[in-house]
């Protein structure tokens, strides 16, 4: 029963002594991603010359903050919902573009990403107004048979379907599931940029 019994202290630094020591490049990358996400806030909120503040760093550090502003880019391409959200990923492309190497291949998936945006614009638009009406017809009958069991048919009483909850929630769930394919193929998409040199 002679078995010691090791505080957590002594637990945790044996397991720090089995990870070794950390790499130069493993320092690096610790304090210059965090350095390129914040870059990539600074460049989202503000006018701000992308090239210019890059060149503050060394090269050895450079990589590492363009892999945390690349990330945040990234992330922040969304579908164009609204105008604002237009208006942010022609930016974020903007700022994309002069962190990687491989332009051409930087400008296709740019052009795939554009082909969607469009599409979900354009006939995306026309078939949530669609489905938007259709939903509200459904909904409303739905209802109006409620109201009509419960009060007889001195029920004709006029009622503000898109206030519903029941609706609402309907048609959130409805949207979500429409913007399902355009999110997936936009997440594709994102992954083949972020893979780009």
């Amino acid at each position: 029963m002679g078995e010691e019994i090791k505080s957590a202290r002594e637990i945790a630094m044996e397991k720090v002594e089995k990870l070794g020591e950390v790499t130069e490049e493993e320092r690096l990358k610790w304090k210059y991603v965090p350095e390129g996400e914040k870059l990539a806030a600074r460049y989202l909120k503000q006018s701000l010359n992308l090239l210019a503040e890059l060149s503050k760093f060394g090269e050895e550090s450079k990589k590492y903050v363009i892999e945390g502003a690349q990330d945040v880019m990234i992330r922040n391409i969304e579908l164009p919902r609204n105008d604002s959200l237009r208006k942010k990923n022609k930016r974020v492309m903007e700022g994309i573009k002069p962190l990687k190497n491989d332009k051409v291949s930087v400008e296709n998936v740019f052009s795939k990403m554009r082909r969607i945006f469009d599409h979900y614009l354009e006939q995306g638009e026309q078939q949530r107004r669609q489905a938007y009406e259709s939903l509200k017809v459904d909904v409303e009958a739905k209802i109006q048979q409620a109201v009509k069991q419960q009060m007889g048919s001195l029920a004709n009483v006029r009622i503000d379907v898109e206030s519903q909850p029941q609706f609402q929630e309907e048609w959130r769930r409805m949207l979500a599931q429409m913007d399902m394919q355009y999110t997936k193929l936009l997440y594709e998409y994102k992954q083949e940029l972020a893979a780009i040199a």
